[in-house]
């Protein structure tokens, strides 16, 4: 877990010491086919592991309401931060 958030601080630290250059700004279109691509490779893990198909009747509305409720938090979070920091009229570009 450590890792994982380590490793996304350091993206986050690197991006903003070279966020004047060309090629970070290109990456920003691969981004979404990344994810895309990566919640498929997901699903064919799920799919191809018998142990979690057998059982998803009787966890899959736990993770259908886990899965609901991470996304209405995320939606939440994200309307905190618009409203907050990127206030109508104001401009936050460096």
């Amino acid at each position: 877990m450590f890792t994982i958030i380590g490793t996304m601080f350091t993206g986050i630290i690197l991006g903003y010491i070279f966020r004047n250059m060309d090629f970070l700004k290109k990456t920003e279109k691969t981004i979404s086919y990344t994810i895309i691509l990566l919640l498929f490779i997901m699903g064919l893990s799920v799919g191809s592991n018998d142990r979690i198909i057998e059982n998803l009747g009787s966890f899959g509305w736990q993770a259908a309401i886990i899965a609901f409720s991470a996304t209405c938090g995320s939606i939440i979070a994200a309307w905190l931060v618009l409203t907050l920091f990127f206030k109508k009229g104001e401009s936050h570009e460096g």
